[in-house]
């Protein structure tokens, strides 16, 4: 399945690749995503890294800073980067706690499934009826599918953070996704009404 130009996706890829080799990330969004699912190809790269990680990306590339959204940015070979830092940015889950619960995919640091799934929730949430949000909505669901979220972690993880509403979201974006379940599973109308009563029992 093909969301973004496959040109724009490789260039992004080989980029990050690149990036790997030279600094320190907890990589998130939809890279993460992938790499945990194989469904869909992002084209932007975001990352979560420290304060000396950031100190070296400035000597090689030109890096805004984003207060309004608590974020650094650049762009490098048409491609965007979005630099979350630890003690300044702000997700639902706090960034310490998303760089020292990671795991190991391919050499890069990924948030656990269950943190990963909350945090493109998050970013569906902030936005939902736009493009990057319905690209946010198939990550979702790529992850529903073949990311090995253990959802009694992630239930716990949303009681922990006061974030019970995602769990109400998450069931919400089930009962309204029979499009994306079809699109990234290959699913028919059978198998996506199978799937989204496991689901939601999952859920609660």
């Amino acid at each position: 399945m093909k969301f973004w130009n496959p040109i724009i996706t490789d260039r992004s890829w080989e980029l990050l690749k690149t990036l790997k080799t030279e600094f320190d990330f907890v990589l998130i969004g939809g890279w993460a995503t992938y790499l945990l699912t194989r469904a869909l190809k992002s084209k932007d790269i975001d990352v979560i890294i420290d304060f000396e990680e950031l100190s070296k990306l400035k000597t090689k590339f030109n890096i805004k800073k984003n207060d309004r959204l608590k974020k650094y940015e650049t762009k490098v070979e048409g491609v965007d980067i979005d630099i979350y830092v630890q003690g300044y940015s702000k997700f639902v889950i706090p960034t310490h706690e998303i760089t020292r619960n990671v795991i190991i995919i391919e050499n890069f640091k990924l948030p656990r499934p269950e943190a990963l799934l909350i945090l493109k929730q998050e970013a569906e949430i902030n936005r939902r009826n736009s493009v990057k949000g319905r690209k946010d909505r198939i990550d979702i669901v790529s992850l529903l599918l073949f990311g090995n979220v253990d959802f009694k972690g992630y239930l716990e993880l949303v009681e922990e953070y006061g974030l019970r509403h995602y769990k109400e979201e998450l069931k919400r974006l089930v009962r309204s996704s029979s499009k994306e379940f079809k699109e990234v599973g290959g699913k028919t109308p059978g198998e996506v009404k199978t799937l989204k009563k496991y689901y939601l029992e999952k859920l609660g």
